[in-house]
């Protein structure tokens, strides 16, 4: 099932908790497609084409603890540990987090209250060896705006160290990634830590934006520089010019750090957000995805 939001300007599919059911992404609020209204363009794609490859992304998904997973290094191969927005996890052996992997999994307790213009998503994390919580999530619309509120509140023994991140699985109206695209950052744009040469080799730097040099033909990686500027009011920015149309990200916090992956049919810039909370403490946070035309 999916839930609509619509406003006149935007129109928001959201799948209901359940129909994503791994172990990476949060269940809730799994944005499957955003149309801007003005043009009828979309902004959505599957993480991958191919059907049953890759971790089953799609959209706007978010995830906590790619890097930093809660209570994961302490536990024992057999116990379990907890992922916000997804429920408790089994740590099969004593290696490494691994995000890509299938854990056996026991869902969190979750409810949605939902309307045309907006859905509130409340999830309650069973106790695990100290670390329990409850994830608060709205998802609102404001004229060319779709709006996330986080609130993480801290019910265990234990601190929470973590982070937030949304994996923005993009091809405007379809378009495959390469030379139509162009991102721009609020500061001087930087390619780092490239996974390969062939990375390097594709994407192009000039001033504040990055372009590709050709329709890529494999996956891509890196950190991106460019959102330091203290006085910066968003993130990132992706446009496609031959559509014109294109996507801002911004929020209520100062980047972690910041990355892009994507693929041939794909771009997915990524704004981390640290997450650090003292037990009988919440932390609030948000982010803004603005959609136009030029």
């Amino acid at each position: 099932m999916v839930h609509r939001l619509s406003n006149g300007i935007l129109t928001v599919d959201i799948a209901e908790p359940g129909i994503y059911n791994g172990t990476r992404f949060d269940w809730t609020g799994f944005i499957t497609q955003v149309t801007l209204e003005e043009g009828k363009h979309t902004f959505c794609v599957p993480e991958s084409l191919t059907p049953g490859q890759g971790s089953g992304g799609m959209g706007l998904c978010n995830e906590f603890g790619i890097s930093r997973t809660i209570g994961y290094d302490e536990a024992a191969a057999g116990e379990w540990f907890p992922k916000p927005g997804v429920g408790l996890l089994r740590k099969l052996e004593d290696i490494p987090y691994d995000f890509t992997a299938d854990y056996p999994l026991q869902p969190s307790e979750m409810t949605a209250d939902s309307s045309s213009c907006g859905i509130t998503y409340k999830v309650i994390s069973a106790e695990c060896r100290g670390y329990s919580f409850i994830l608060n999530k709205q998802i609102s619309l404001d004229e060319d705006r779709l709006i996330i509120d986080y609130t993480l509140e801290n019910t265990g023994s234990k601190p929470i160290h973590t982070e937030e991140y949304i994996h923005n699985f993009i091809g405007i109206n379809g378009a495959p990634a390469g030379e139509g695209y162009e991102l721009r950052l609020p500061g001087e744009a930087g390619v780092h830590e490239p996974e390969s040469l062939y990375t390097s080799g594709l994407l192009h730097v000039a001033g504040d934006r990055i372009h590709w040099n050709a329709q890529p033909d494999r996956p891509f990686y890196c950190r991106l520089g460019g959102w330091e500027p203290e006085d910066a009011d968003w993130y990132w920015e992706l446009v496609h010019t031959p559509a014109r149309a294109g996507v801002r990200e911004s929020g209520s916090f100062r980047p972690e750090r910041m990355a892009l992956w994507g693929e041939r049919h794909v771009i997915s810039p990524e704004v981390f957000a640290d997450i650090s909370i003292l037990p009988r403490h919440s932390k609030d946070w948000s982010r803004s995805y603005q959609f136009f035309t030029f």
